[in-house]
């Protein structure tokens, strides 16, 4: 058998645990630094009133309502077309990284 130093194995289990902490305290969410939610939720919702002008403006444009021109509608459309097409990537991104993490055995 082996002979085991008892006060080497407690110092490093208790450098283990303060290195633990240490990551717990810097892994906490900062009360100045947005929630993950929020950022994303807000990116919907940037999406979505990029899409709203998008229509108004073609709305306004079909009857005719104000001085809208055909080329900033058509640039509104796009624009909103590629931020949910953007949107739709990083959603897809977000779902394969979940599917990854749920299969990894622990």
């Amino acid at each position: 058998m082996s002979d085991i130093n008892v006060n080497q194995l407690l110092e490093t289990m208790r450098s283990a645990s303060a290195r633990i902490k240490a990551f717990e305290a810097d892994a906490a969410p900062a009360p100045d630094r947005p929630d993950f939610g929020e950022v994303l939720g807000s990116a919907v919702n940037a999406v979505n009133d990029s899409q709203m002008h998008a229509k108004q403006l073609a709305t306004d444009f079909q009857t005719g309502q104000g001085e809208t021109d055909l080329v900033d509608v058509m640039l509104a459309i796009q624009t909103a077309s590629v931020s949910f097409e953007a949107m739709s990537e990083v959603r897809n991104k977000l779902v394969d990284a979940y599917k990854e993490i749920m299969s990894m055995p622990v």
